[in-house]
C-alpha cells in the first residue's frame, strides 16, 4: 500500500541525512521525498511516499518521531490530504501533430513553458494519477525527457472541510 507521510522538522543540518538513513536501515523504498521551508523560518516539511506493510511502517513512523529534529509526523494516508505533484515533460513534435499534442497537454491543465523547432515542454500539476495519466497520453509522440518533483502534501483543515461540505450540501 502506498504511504504518505507528512515531517515537520528543524532545518538543521544532518536532518535530511537521519530521516533517509532510517528509511533505509529498514530495507523500505522511497518513491519520492519533497523537502521545503514552511511558513516558519528555520522549519521544514519533508513528503516522504513509500510503499510498505502496516506493522513495519507503523515502527517507522514512531522511529522519526524520536529523531532529534523532528516536530511532527503525519500519516497522511490516514487523513484527509491534499497531494500534488509537478512533472516538466520535453515532447518531440512535427508541423502536423503540434496543436494535437499542445491540445493533450491542455486537456491535463498544463501549460507550454518553452518550444523550439524540435520539442514542446509542458508544465503539469495535479495529484500523481493525473500526472502518470499526462505521460502515458504524451508517451506515443516521444518523450524526450522529464522530471517529476515527488508528492507535496498538506492535511486538509477540519473547519474548511466542515464549510466545503455544508457548501456542497446547500448547493445539491
Amino acid at each position: 500500500m502506498k504511504r504518505t507521510i507528512s515531517v515537520v522538522l528543524e532545518n538543521r543540518f544532518g536532518a535530511f541525512n537521519r530521516i533517509s538513513t532510517l528509511f533505509s536501515g529498514k530495507g523500505f523504498n522511497l518513491h519520492s521525498i519533497t523537502i521545503g521551508e514552511t511558513e516558519v523560518p528555520g522549519i521544514s516539511r519533508m513528503t516522504l511516499v513509500t510503499t510498505g506493510e502496516d506493522k513495519v511502517f507503523d515502527q517507522i513512523v514512531k522511529q522519526l518521531n524520536r529523531l532529534i529534529d523532528t516536530i511532527k509526523v503525519v500519516d497522511l494516508s490516514k487523513e484527509h490530504a491534499v497531494a500534488r505533484e509537478l512533472a516538466l515533460i520535453t515532447v518531440h513534435y512535427k508541423k502536423g501533430n503540434r496543436s494535437e499534442i499542445t491540445e493533450l497537454c491542455r486537456l491535463f491543465e498544463g501549460k507550454v513553458v518553452d518550444i523550439n523547432n524540435k520539442t514542446l515542454m509542458f508544465e503539469i500539476t495535479g495529484p500523481s494519477d493525473k500526472i502518470d495519466a499526462a505521460i502515458n497520453s504524451l508517451a506515443p509522440y516521444g518523450i524526450k525527457e522529464m522530471a517529476r518533483s515527488g508528492a507535496i502534501a498538506l492535511k486538509r483543515g477540519e473547519q474548511e472541510r466542515q464549510l466545503a461540505t455544508k457548501q456542497l450540501i446547500n448547493h445539491s
